[in-house]
């Protein structure tokens, strides 16, 4: 990671602590002031909140460190701990809250101090609608995981304020004293679902998923412009944070001098990294006709065939 893409992914991290401190502090008021058991899971919420945003800049801090001795491929997989980090908490909050709810429903249960509640709710809103809106930026510039994740959980908290300015309206000024604890399972309900599809990204960094398949092909045809190049095979493509790594075997003369397949490695290498910054590249040479596994379609199907064969 780039020193200006750790900073700004560090001003992300600095910017949704501040605003979760803040929300801490007032849903706290509002839960004491209204009984609301929504209110109560929003709290819940922004408090994770405060615990993940802490954890998002803890891994981004360390993400942003040169790779080392011990970690030669660098430190980016520390943004997908982070986000796993993230994604357990969020679903610690949605059965606390859930629990919460159902209680209520069974024992019932009154809220009180709408008009506090609202208001809190509407500045809890126009303080997130800020941060995702810096966060959004950062992303689109630095691609960090753990800046997602805190996004995606964020992007959440719109709905979750909204779901308390309803059941507070609904509760106390059209008479429906179960909209609470109902709107408190669908906030929870809310929360399991981000968790899950933030953790699909946090595990496919994890795992070293590869690329998108519209992403591999977009690579392939950007190799294929290079027509000294034939054969390419055994791709093998993953992300480690913002960072991408990319490696795969090409087929030239076998006549060829080091020197000149040197040479043409460097211009093909020099091309790609143009179309795809922040990729790192290992371009394995071999002779024309050599097979490494000729059993394994993995390994020795040709990638520029496929091209061929989609035309």
């Amino acid at each position: 990671m780039s020193d200006r893409s750790a900073r700004l992914a560090r001003s992300a991290a600095m910017a949704s602590i501040t605003v979760a401190l803040v929300l801490v502090a007032l849903k706290s008021w509002a839960s004491w002031r209204t009984g609301s058991t929504a209110m109560l899971g929003s709290l819940a919420d922004s408090a994770l909140d405060l615990i993940a945003s802490l954890a998002t800049l803890t891994g981004v801090w360390i993400a942003s460190m040169p790779a080392d001795e011990d970690h030669r491929f660098g430190h980016g997989k520390a943004e997908a701990l982070a986000a796993i980090f993230q994604i357990m908490l969020i679903v610690l909050s949605a059965f606390g809250i859930a629990a919460r709810a159902v209680t209520q429903l069974a024992g019932g249960g009154e809220t009180a101090a709408a008009a506090e509640g609202i208001g809190v709710s509407l500045v809890a809103i126009v303080l997130t609608f800020a941060l995702l809106g810096w966060q959004s930026y950062v992303m689109r510039r630095t691609r960090s995981l753990a800046i997602q994740t805190d996004h995606l959980h964020y992007k959440s908290d719109l709905l979750l304020n909204l779901a308390v300015i309803l059941a507070l309206v609904l509760d106390q000024y059209a008479g429906i004293g179960m909209a609470d604890p109902l709107f408190g399972l669908a906030i929870a309900a809310w929360l399991g679902w981000g968790a899950w599809r933030g953790a699909s990204d946090a595990v496919d960094d994890l795992m070293d998923r590869e690329w998108p398949e519209d992403r591999r092909l977009a690579f392939v045809e950007a190799a294929a412009r290079h027509p000294e190049l034939s054969n390419l095979h055994d791709l093998r493509t993953r992300t480690s944070g913002n960072r991408d790594f990319v490696q795969f075997h090409v087929d030239l003369p076998p006549r060829m001098t080091i020197e000149e397949a040197h040479a043409i490695t460097d211009r093909v290498e020099d091309d790609l990294r143009r179309q795809f910054p922040g990729t790192e590249l290992l371009i394995h040479i071999d002779p024309e006709g050599h097979v490494d596994e000729p059993d394994n379609p993995l390994v020795e199907d040709n990638e520029f065939a496929k091209l061929d064969k989609d035309a």
